[in-house]
């Protein structure tokens, strides 16, 4: 379920996805008045924007509201592919046709135990990349669903930079299905966020990974504790520094909340996209400090970076 709708039926509408909205186009719309089936009734509008009875000046502004209802759904809820533009079948949810979901490369085994990495040869048994064996990594697993490009990158970046909500639940479902073949959930306790500088939050409305978060939990039944961790330095951006640079700009980034009680749990820690694994790992150090006895980190995507 997310926010009271089963994954793979549209966009959550609870408060913070509605205000989103409201922010992007000016118009406050609940989700749960007016889709159905991932956007689409019977493969119809889910408003009717006919205008039947259209009279006096009562009716007019009844259907002025239905096409400005009908204007924003089409904006939130798109009926075609967002990648190739041709019309969705019936059957299909979201906002992404079956011919284009193909593209997604999904990561399967083998692959590197700890950061997801994909090994092209036979290997028979768990095993950690060159590139984690060289780290001091605080976390003890890490499952990506898929590798970070095409398709998949586009839907993370219209959905967290351009707050294009309708790609949320295919960023939820594709993490949903990783985390059904290659997590253990019965050494899961919680599923924990990573957070966002109150900053940075005030400037995209939501958190990512929390959205992310609230779908894995209520799909596998544990519990979210979106106040554990809190980002307390906001660091510049990741995107042109190394994989040291990385470590060391989130140094000290995160904290865990006064009121936190880790001690003893196995969490899953939840975000995006693991590039380098730098603020992954910033966070797992933060938790296993605080007395959490194991971390598994879940993804949707895996970067190509090393």
């Amino acid at each position: 379920m997310v926010g009271g709708r089963r994954v793979g039926m549209g966009v959550c509408a609870d408060e913070s996805v509605v205000s989103v909205h409201w922010a992007s186009c000016g118009v406050g719309v609940c989700a749960e008045d007016v889709i159905v089936d991932g956007g689409r009734l019977g493969g119809e509008q889910p408003v009717d924007l006919a205008g039947d009875g259209i009279n006096g000046g009562g009716d007019r502004m009844l259907g002025a509201a239905k096409q400005l209802i009908g204007a924003v759904v089409d904006l939130l809820y798109p009926r075609n592919c967002q990648f190739c533009r041709q019309p969705l079948a019936e059957q299909e949810r979201g906002v992404i046709c079956s011919t284009c979901l193909e593209q997604v490369k999904w990561i399967k085994p083998p692959c590197c135990q700890r950061c997801a990495l994909p090994f092209v040869g036979a290997v028979s048994d768990t095993f950690e990349c060159g590139y984690c064996k060289d780290l001091k990594l605080h976390f003890q697993r890490g499952v990506a669903a898929c590798l970070a490009t095409g398709i998949v990158l586009e839907s993370i970046h219209h959905f967290k930079y351009h707050r294009r909500m309708y790609f949320g639940w295919h960023l939820a479902d594709w993490m949903i299905t990783a985390g059904r073949e290659r997590v253990d959930w019965a050494r899961v306790d919680a599923v924990v966020p990573v957070p966002l500088h109150p900053r940075k939050k005030r400037e995209r409305e939501f958190n990512q990974a929390e959205y992310l978060a609230e779908a894995v939990g209520k799909t596998f039944q544990r519990p979210v504790w979106n106040r554990v961790l809190r980002r307390v330095r906001d660091t510049p951006t990741q995107t042109h520094l190394d994989a040291l640079q990385r470590r060391e700009n989130l140094r000290g980034a995160f904290a865990l909340r006064k009121t936190a009680v880790v001690r003893g749990k196995r969490l899953l820690l939840v975000d995006d996209v693991f590039t380098t694994g730098a603020t992954l790992d910033a966070c797992a150090t933060v938790l296993t400090r605080a007395g959490a006895t194991e971390v598994t980190v879940l993804t949707v995507a895996r970067g190509a970076y090393v």
